[in-house]
């Protein structure tokens, strides 16, 4: 990892949250992030954007979006588009995220289609990919995370380096089961292998690793060589837990 790229956390809330407790844990992230040595960024509910863009502003707490459309405009009814979250000050977007894929039925094609909405609106979009339980005990989580990326790459070609990536097994997402420090580094250095075949800009795409990161594991598995951060999922809705995984992204 490059010296000048900073780590990245990025706090997933999910389909939780309410006008009062968002205002609660944001005011204690910010009261609590003292000059943090990484980035950091809360994915809130779409209804949510406007309030959480205002708590945050002028502090060091970047807002993302949970998905956004793969079409432009028109006729979507309850689609929200890039251009939007661009409105309400979204720095970066959640696209293919697991739920997506498995409840939604997100195919690697569209997953790839909202990327480039995301690229063409300037928002960062946060690329998911990773494996079921099922498809790792076959041994084909390699292929699966592969296979996923490259229908990404395929369509944004150079743009590629603008993306941030992440890797959460689906068989560790909310389960309390967590991939090994080496479990993960081991996906993360073959997806960073593909990233580096497809741009001469690979080194500054940062790897976030995504299943089940929590204060107890998360300075473990960042100290490994391929891992540029953390999407925390139920961690980042109790401030001293995200608090603790973000002192630990040095």
């Amino acid at each position: 990892m490059s010296s000048s790229k900073k780590k990245l956390i990025a706090g997933n809330w999910k389909m939780n949250g309410s006008l009062a407790a968002n205002e609660a844990l944001v005011k204690a992230l910010i009261a609590g992030l003292q000059d943090p040595a990484c980035d950091v960024a809360v994915a809130v509910p779409l209804l949510y954007l406007a309030q959480v863009q205002a708590l945050v502003a002028g502090s060091s707490v970047e807002l993302a979006a949970q998905d956004v459309s793969a079409h432009e405009a028109g006729a979507y009814t309850g689609e929200v588009s890039a251009a939007m979250l661009k409105d309400f000050g979204a720095r970066y977007v959640l696209v293919g995220h697991s739920e997506r894929r498995q409840y939604h039925g997100e195919t690697d094609a569209v997953v790839a289609e909202k990327t480039q909405r995301a690229l063409a609106a300037g928002i960062t979009p946060i690329v998911c990919v990773g494996e079921t339980l099922q498809e790792r005990e076959a041994g084909q989580t390699e292929v699966v995370v592969k296979r996923q990326l490259a229908a990404v790459i395929h369509v944004n070609g150079h743009c590629i380096s603008e993306v941030v990536v992440a890797y959460e097994p689906v068989w560790a997402i909310g389960t309390g089961r967590t991939a090994s420090p080496e479990q993960a580094q081991a996906v993360h250095a073959v997806l960073r292998a593909q990233l580096a075949a497809a741009s001469e800009h690979a080194d500054r795409i940062r790897l976030l690793y995504g299943g089940s990161m929590n204060a107890a594991n998360a300075a473990q598995l960042l100290a490994q060589p391929d891992i540029d951060g953390g999407l925390v999922g139920g961690a980042s809705l109790k401030a001293p837990d995200f608090l603790q995984i973000i002192a630990a992204a040095r």
